[in-house]
């Protein structure tokens, strides 16, 4: 009779556990390299961020010599890539400040572009962690591109920084954003986005039960002329009556308009959940202001 030590079934089930511990050792292994190149990545990284700040302090300061060594430009890829990293280890701090420092030097080289990029790339990364920071470089960001006369590359910027103002439920700031989107689509004669941008604020003022400001925003807003002649104008137009005739239905069929299914998705999102707040109320502040403004024309 075999004994236990040759059975063949339990010589093979001795195998495949031995093999499991095997592979997890390797695992475990690889584990800890990795963690190990990481480690050296980051390292590496903060160590040429240093350097590169090293470099730029050890130059005489006038703008021509750096110029000819293109040292701000060198330093700002190194900052990039200690944000990046910085990034990765999640140290936040770091990550806003490698990146301002990063914008600081592309801005040294006289390019705008990339100096916005910088701090819309940091911003991004700090939406989740820390959103008042990424809040504070979306808008530095644009204020670069302003600056230059390139408002038409900071559209995208300035959406995303509207979109986490909503989700920050700060519903003014947001609303005021997609204005001041709709002031540079203005200047680049981007009329598609300047409309889309005033329809936008005022359906954030509507969602965030602010009637009074979302009819004076229309009011300025129609004072454009290329507003006044749009598929949004008229779409905000059938938004604001619903809500004067206290019209539930009818806000839910504005809402629905092909004007809207073409904005930000944030937007949409909001539209769709319209109307909130107290409609008989708003009907009422909405009768007020009429008999205020009969009122003052009254001549009897």
């Amino acid at each position: 009779m075999a004994s236990s030590s040759s059975d063949p079934d339990k010589l093979m089930s001795k195998a495949d556990k031995l093999q499991n511990k095997i592979e997890l050792h390797e695992m475990e292994c690889r584990l800890e390299e990795c963690y190990l190149l990481e480690n050296e990545k980051a390292k590496d990284a903060f160590e040429k961020a240093s350097k590169g700040q090293e470099m730029i302090s050890s130059y005489p300061s006038e703008k021509k010599f750096i110029a000819v060594f293109n040292i701000p430009w060198d330093a700002a890829k190194h900052m990039e890539s200690a944000g990046a990293l910085a990034k990765e280890l999640g140290r936040w701090n770091e990550v806003s400040d490698f990146y301002r420092r990063a914008s600081e030097f592309y801005r040294e080289c006289g390019r705008a572009q990339p100096a916005s990029d910088a701090l819309a790339k940091g911003a991004s990364f700090l939406e989740d962690n820390t959103p008042d920071e990424a809040i504070k470089m979306y808008d530095e960001a644009c204020s670069i591109l302003e600056e230059d006369g390139k408002e038409q590359m900071a559209f995208d910027l300035y959406r995303a920084a509207a979109s986490l103002y909503v989700k920050l439920e700060k519903y003014s700031d947001a609303a005021a954003t997609f204005l001041r989107l709709g002031s540079a689509a203005d200047k680049c004669n981007a009329i598609n986005s300047q409309c889309k941008g005033y329809l936008s604020a005022i359906i954030i003022y509507l969602y965030a039960h602010d009637f009074q400001q979302a009819q004076k925003c229309y009011n300025d807003c129609s004072e454009v002329q290329a507003f006044l002649n749009s598929d949004q104008n008229r779409c905000a137009m059938k938004l604001l009556s619903a809500y004067e005739e206290g019209d539930a239905e009818g806000i839910k069929q504005a809402a629905q308009s092909s004007a809207i299914k073409h904005l930000d998705h944030v937007v949409i999102r909001l539209a769709k959940k319209l109307p909130t707040g107290d409609l008989q109320t708003i009907k009422k502040l909405a009768d007020d202001d009429g008999e205020d403004s009969l009122d003052e024309n009254d001549l009897t």
